[in-house]
């Protein structure tokens, strides 16, 4: 498989910066974007370039380029980018650093408006490009003359997969244009050797690329293109090299992880893919975990929940946005799937495997949305009972079809009535979440600590900043740590600290027992810490 290295030849530009040698990095949106910058970060280190902390207000001395790989999904999103690459461009013109270069889906998404809204761009990546992220930083102009002048902004952006596979000189014949059609070649660019922005015992490991489900909310599809599986020897490649690295959790991410396969005629789909990742965790680091996120839920099989049952590595965990559960939503949003399908689908994940995690999304306020549909979600979520949820208002996107139906007044729902359903949402999961959390903490009891409490393994992320104090039925004090039990994925769930006697690092895996709760979090103690307790009072 050829992978997306340079293949045309470059010249230094006119004016172009030659003494480049130190570059920052900012990283906006979500973890497939993450794993893009992490890639590009990789390729600017091995050709020489040093990478430096971001830190505006640091002092000491600046990068000498910034670099800002941005989000362009949500309106939210764009206003966050241009925030960020408008403070990078002042520094430039206050002479703190030489050149600012943004990449990304705003990039890709807006690239006809960026330099309108962003004058002092020096050069411009796409999603397709990220293998020219060395030509732009360096200063180095790319051949094709036409597209711009001397003195104007670098561009490398591919219109698609499809441009972008051919102008690497790879046979496009077969490459995924059409969907599922099992004929593609998938997912052509190279995730290895990257210089990872994660902690070093978790990473997130990209199965695919793009979608196919084509959700009328979703600009997805117009931005990262049809869905592109990546072959599973690159994937056990990848996951093997983020073990040896010391990733102790891998994170299976892509915009729809359930489809893995279809687009290239993998029959094992993501069941075997499953395994193959499970198998490689076992020879490598053979207690670490392996996390699904973004399922969807038209597409989850009883294969797939057969898998995720029987592997060992694999963490009892799901993450698969819903979006909503009244049907009328459901088909104006164009999920492909009913709410009684929903519904049946989770209570089969959670009968079939036993301790099972479920994580989901949902909008509020999507054009047409009544208060039946609203109270038909409140039912779901109280009747499900969700481990972790969110809940996002709907923003209206240009050129989808449910920015079109937000234009029409008959079917826009109010910004204070999106706001209020949200919040409404947002309450009852906060007392179904508090209320899971203190029934686990309940079942400890300090007087007979080795016989009561749920016992589960924590990872344990980093340590927290203060000492914790004795407490009367919580702890005998200690350092704290901020963990994660096989039911909290990283940055986005709740967490677990962990108070303990003894000194922890990040990355180590401790069997704890939980002692309290604090709202969504969990309070634990090493059982070793509890036992030892038990021991001294014993002896005297």
């Amino acid at each position: 498989m050829t992978t997306s290295q340079a293949t045309s030849p470059t010249r230094p530009a006119p004016g172009g910066a030659s003494d480049i040698r130190t570059v920052s990095f900012v990283s906006l949106g979500c973890p497939k974007n993450l794993v893009d910058s992490e890639k590009m970060l990789g390729l600017l280190a091995q050709d020489g370039l040093v990478p430096v902390s971001h830190d505006p207000g640091a002092k000491g001395d600046p990068a000498d380029a910034v670099v800002i790989n941005t989000c362009g999904f949500l309106e939210a999103s764009k206003e966050e980018s241009l925030s960020v690459i408008h403070d990078a461009i002042r520094r430039k013109d206050a002479g703190e650093v030489k050149r600012v270069i943004v990449a990304g889906c705003l990039v890709q998404r807006h690239r006809a408006k960026m330099l309108d809204w962003a004058p002092g761009i020096d050069a411009m990546i796409g999603v397709f490009d990220r293998d020219h992220i060395v030509h732009a930083v360096r200063g180095l102009a790319p051949e094709r003359d036409a597209l711009t002048t001397s003195d104007s902004p670098k561009y490398w952006i591919a219109a698609n997969a499809l441009q972008a596979a051919k102008d690497r000189g790879m046979q496009t014949a077969g490459l995924t244009v059409n969907g599922k059609d099992g004929k593609g070649i998938g997912y052509f660019e190279d995730d290895s050797a990257r210089l990872r922005l994660t902690p070093r015992h978790y990473a997130y490991l990209r199965i695919s690329e793009g979608c196919n489900q084509n959700c009328t909310f979703c600009t997805i599809p117009s931005i990262r293109g049809k869905m592109r599986s990546k072959p599973i020897d690159r994937i056990v490649s990848e996951a093997r090299e983020l073990l040896e690295d010391g990733a102790f959790e891998l994170n299976l991410i892509g915009q729809d992880t359930t489809s893995y396969g279809d687009d290239i005629g993998f029959t094992g789909g993501l069941p075997d893919m499953l395994r193959a990742v499970n198998d490689t965790v076992e020879n490598v680091a053979p207690n670490g975990w392996v996390r699904l996120m973004y399922a969807y839920p038209s597409t989850f099989s009883d294969a797939m929940i057969g898998a995720v049952a029987s592997l060992p590595r694999v963490a009892k965990y799901i993450d698969i946005p819903l979006q909503h559960a009244s049907d009328n939503m459901l088909k104006a949003m164009r999920r492909r799937v009913t709410a009684e399908h929903q519904r049946e689908l989770i209570l089969k994940l959670r009968e079939r495997i036993p301790g099972m995690a479920v994580r989901t999304t949902f909008i509020s306020g999507f054009p047409g949305e009544t208060e039946a549909d609203h109270e038909q979600l409140m039912a779901f979520v109280d009747e499900m009972g969700f481990d972790a949820m969110g809940v996002f208002e709907y923003s209206p996107e240009d050129h989808t079809p449910a920015g079109t139906m937000e234009a029409d007044p008959a079917l826009r729902v109010p910004a204070e009535v999106k706001a209020r359903r949200r919040a409404e949402l947002m309450e009852l999961q906060q007392s179904i979440a508090f209320e899971q959390a203190a029934f686990v903490a309940s079942n400890f009891d300090e007087k007979n600590p080795l016989d009561s409490g749920h016992r589960f393994d924590v990872l344990i992320d980093k340590p927290m900043a203060s000492e914790g104090r004795a407490t009367t039925g919580v702890s005998a004090g200690g350092r704290l740590y901020k963990g994660r039990a096989y039911f909290q994925a990283p940055d986005i769930d709740s967490v677990t600290y962990v108070q303990s006697k003894e000194k922890l690092a990040p990355g180590e895996l401790i069997r704890c027992v939980i002692v309290a709760s604090d709202g969504y979090d969990l309070i634990a103690r090493p059982v070793v810490d509890v036992e030892k307790r038990v021991a001294l009072s014993v002896i005297r």
